[in-house]
């Protein structure tokens, strides 16, 4: 089977990656990839003192204006390459902080970092009501995912809650390059748990730079490892209805 060519964890210079958008998707085509998700920070927290971030809304428009015409050259080219537009929330954020300055219908992807605690759980599921609240049903909600997931948060305590949130709001599990350990055999359990549950999984690689863009075959492997090939591209399907819906 051969390996997806996807990476929907990506930073550019519109937060603490180092190159532009469109340099990171000249890049993309040039690896040959076919998913992409540009990912930038959103944070209040001690995080928003040490990266830049999306801190303004007038920041966070020129952001997503940059992607979407980017997405319409891509489309002009009948390039292969797909390109979501992402944000990466820090759950250390407050919640009204978050509410002001993000709007789910603008976005494909979401991905929350730090989720921790069952507390970290209630708050998600508390903005995600507020959020479906806001939003029209006639626009599609973004596919939500956990960054750089580390399993030990919850194998012994709160792993059943965990799964059947996962399940509830249709989020998936992001496998990150940058952080194997969270995909090492001592969390066979989980990943155990997440295969038999049909969590969906994504590959990331949390890339800062270009030189880190492809580094997706390690996450590839241990998704061929732990069985967990359809989990990922139950999300491939996803994002090409994605594609599809944007046409």
């Amino acid at each position: 089977m051969q390996n997806p060519r996807i990476n929907l964890h990506i930073h550019s210079n519109y937060s603490d990656g180092k190159n532009s958008i469109e340099k990171i998707i000249k890049k993309a085509i040039s690896e040959s990839l076919e998913y992409i998700a540009i990912t930038d920070h959103f944070t209040n927290s001690w995080k928003a003192d040490i990266i830049p971030s999306l801190d303004t809304i007038s920041k966070i428009d020129k952001y997503r204006n940059e992607i979407s015409m980017c997405q319409s050259y891509l489309k002009k080219r009948n390039e292969k390459l797909q390109v979501f537009t992402g944000v990466e929330i820090d759950l250390g954020s407050s919640k009204d902080y978050i509410l002001e300055h993000i709007k789910p219908e603008d976005y494909d992807i979401i991905l929350f970092e730090y989720l921790e605690s069952l507390e970290s759980i209630a708050f998600v599921k508390s903005l995600l009501v507020l959020w479906r609240k806001i939003t029209s049903p006639n626009k599609p909600f973004p596919l939500l995912g956990i960054a750089h997931f580390d399993p030990s948060y919850f194998l012994y305590q709160g792993l059943q809650v965990l799964i059947n949130f996962l399940l509830e709001n249709e989020i998936f599990i992001e496998l990150n390059s940058s952080y194997s350990q969270y995909y090492s055999r001592k969390y066979s359990l989980f990943y155990e748990k997440v295969k038999e549950a049909e969590i969906i999984v994504s590959i990331g690689c949390d890339s800062h730079d270009t030189n880190r863009l492809v580094d997706i075959n390690g996450p590839w492997e241990a998704i061929k490892d732990y069985l967990l090939q359809n989990n990922l591209f139950q999300l491939i399907r996803k994002i090409n209805n994605i594609e599809r819906q944007r046409e």
